[in-house]
């Protein structure tokens, strides 16, 4: 009996023993380079992890679990846990979207600064609402936590009473990636998440570089609109100057981060960690770093720190935890007087904010965060704002901050799109070479008769504000390009979006002799540190070019806008399908070196599919 209990005994140990749980790590690649972003999900439950930028994860899982690995692009992959702790996972391509699906590749070079061992001040709040293993939310709804600024869509305006249209450019991408998160989660687009301006100038241009004295270049075309044949539009592009990375300013860097409980998601601060380790790889000797850190207070947690000192600097960052609340402000205000403190003249000074813009401490609105960030623009220091997150995001505050602190705003879901941040444009987020960029567009009442403006609605200015040099317009950074696009109805075009208006008594109209003439973009800039605006003028001629003689960049640009309209439900569609948006996107797709134009029609795709 005593034999028979000893037994039973040493069986339920056993079985103890094998339920509980263990720490399991790996690495997940495609057999060659680690795969960040990767979801590693225990099966049956809501626990999980993510992959960091070096394809690594940790979960606690038991003996008997099923760990499901999936990524976009990828076939997903099932694994069982059994006595080994460390589970290294070969992921392949999923040959269904091998055409437009391109993975990134960060390499396997290890640098040595990544290693060693963690020292410094550890800043953390309360734990209990941290969500470290929530996996991501596939819900088919919208959360009603995320705000955005609402959306007016221009309408047709009549050349003859409006011969002016007056816009300051905006270098913003949030909204694509914002979009393109949201469809790759199968969740409904919210009509004001889609600025169109942002989705078009999410991808680059192939426009020349400037041969002047000017920081960019000027470059038109006219063509049939794709879908209305009896309307034209009109391409307006600026490319900024490229300058190479040991040409730029040394620069003097305050990292502005968010600690608070809101950002405990995956897709947060451990994301946010990750994705500034990309940043922290591209700085100099001569670039210094210091970062402050806000949940219910603000405080310093690294003084300045030189590139060099690249372990020092991520020490600083992997320390970091969160909880608690939201003093955005204070931390606004804390970074910019560190910046003040060691402005370097003639450098490049700039807070770089990463948050999911939930400020409930201190100034908190959109109206308080603008006046406090405009007072804080006049101390020459500019701003690069990066939102993570979702279900609590709060775009319209992270627009304010960029759009009025003489900044930009780029939205970060994936390590992939941090590459394409800190990586492949890390001298355009980081290193404005124009700001107050403003555009003019008076057109021709002898070719147009009316005119709208393709977005930008959060952008308009009035006619007086171009040449008033007090007057906040939007930064141009370096390599950036700019787009925009105006749908113009020609004289003697009927149209069911124009009203007849009557005959102006004292206001007459003379004939131009300016006949081919179809309308003159005047631009107004100023340099980093200027004060006082610079004007350019550039003529575009009426021409007749058919959709087919138009070039790559011109289809793809139009191709984006309208997605966006068909996104955002535009009366303006002409009643245009997205087969048309497929197909115009593929006739300009072009070289596609990094594949983002290759991504836009799968998702293009995919939305078709999943609405059809």
């Amino acid at each position: 009996m005593k034999t028979y209990l000893a037994i039973l005994l040493t069986l339920f140990i056993k079985l103890q023993i094998n339920a509980q749980e263990k720490t399991i790590t790996g690495v997940v690649t495609d057999g060659t380079h680690p795969i960040p972003g990767v979801s590693v999900l225990i099966k049956g439950t809501s626990n999980g992890a993510i992959t960091d930028f070096d394809g690594k994860y940790s979960i606690s899982a038991s003996e008997g679990d099923k760990l499901i690995y999936s990524f976009i692009g990828f076939i997903s992959k099932e694994i069982k846990v059994g006595t080994s702790t460390i589970i290294n996972v070969i992921l392949k391509e999923d040959s269904t979207c091998l055409e437009e699906v391109v993975l990134i590749g960060y390499g396997t070079q290890r640098k040595s600064w990544l290693a060693g061992a963690v020292r410094g001040v550890r800043v953390r709040g309360s734990r209990k609402n941290r969500k470290y293993n929530q996996p991501i939310n596939n819900s088919n709804k919208v959360s009603s936590n995320d705000s955005y600024k609402e959306i007016n869509e221009n309408t047709f305006k009549s050349s003859q009473l409006n011969p002016l249209s007056t816009f300051s450019i905006d270098v913003d991408k949030a909204a694509y990636s914002n979009v393109r998160r949201m469809i790759n989660n199968g969740q409904t687009v919210p009509k004001d998440a889609v600025k169109i301006e942002e989705m078009i100038n999410y991808f680059n241009y192939n426009y020349p570089q400037s041969t002047t004295e000017h920081p960019f270049s000027i470059n038109t075309e006219v063509a049939q609109t794709p879908w209305n044949e009896v309307t034209k539009i009109v391409k307006i592009g600026l490319q900024g100057k490229e300058l190479d990375k040991e040409n730029i300013p040394k620069s003097n860097l305050v990292f502005l981060l968010d600690v608070s409980g809101s950002m405990s998601d995956l897709n947060k601060l451990p994301l946010l960690k990750s994705a500034f380790k990309l940043l922290v790889n591209q700085l100099r000797e001569t670039d210094k770093v210091s970062i402050v850190v806000y949940a219910g207070a603000a405080g310093v947690v690294l003084k300045p720190t030189s590139g060099t000192n690249k372990e020092k600097i991520l020490n600083a960052l992997n320390r970091l935890e969160a909880g608690g609340s939201t003093a955005g402000g204070e931390g606004i205000e804390l970074a910019y007087k560190l910046a003040e403190k060691h402005f370097v003249k003639g450098g490049n000074n700039r807070v770089v904010m990463a948050t999911d813009g939930d400020f409930n401490v201190g100034p908190s609105g959109d109206k308080a965060m603008k006046d406090l960030i405009v007072e804080k623009r006049k101390s020459g220091i500019f701003l690069t704002v990066l939102g993570f997150g979702y279900g609590n995001l709060k775009d319209s505050t992270l627009e304010t901050l960029a759009d009025k602190g003489n900044g930009n705003y780029a939205y970060i879901d994936t390590m992939q799109e941090a590459n394409k941040t800190f990586g492949e444009e890390f001298a355009g987020t980081m290193y404005t070479i124009a700001k107050d960029v403003k555009i003019q567009v008076e057109f021709n009442p002898n070719k147009v008769e009316a005119y709208r403006l393709i977005g930008y609605e959060n952008r308009m200015l009035n006619a007086e504000d171009f040449k008033d040099d007090k007057k906040d317009a939007g930064e141009l950074g370096c390599g950036h390009t700019v787009t925009a696009l105006y749908e113009i109805i020609p004289v003697g075009v009927k149209s069911k979006y124009l009203k007849n208006i009557d005959n102006l008594k004292y206001t007459k109209t003379t004939t131009s002799t300016l006949n081919n003439e179809l309308l003159t973009v005047k631009f107004r800039y100023k340099k980093p540190s200027g004060k006082k605006s610079i004007e350019i003028i550039d003529v575009v001629n009426d021409e007749n070019k058919t959709i087919e003689a138009m070039s790559n960049d011109f289809k793809f640009s139009t191709a984006v806008a309208l997605f966006g309209m068909k996104l955002a439900k535009s009366k303006f569609t002409n009643k245009a399908n997205y087969n048309k948006v497929i197909e115009l996107a593929k006739e300009g797709k072009g070289e596609d070196k990094n594949g983002y134009r290759s991504e836009f029609i799968r998702l293009v795709k995919s939305y078709k599919n999943s609405n059809s």
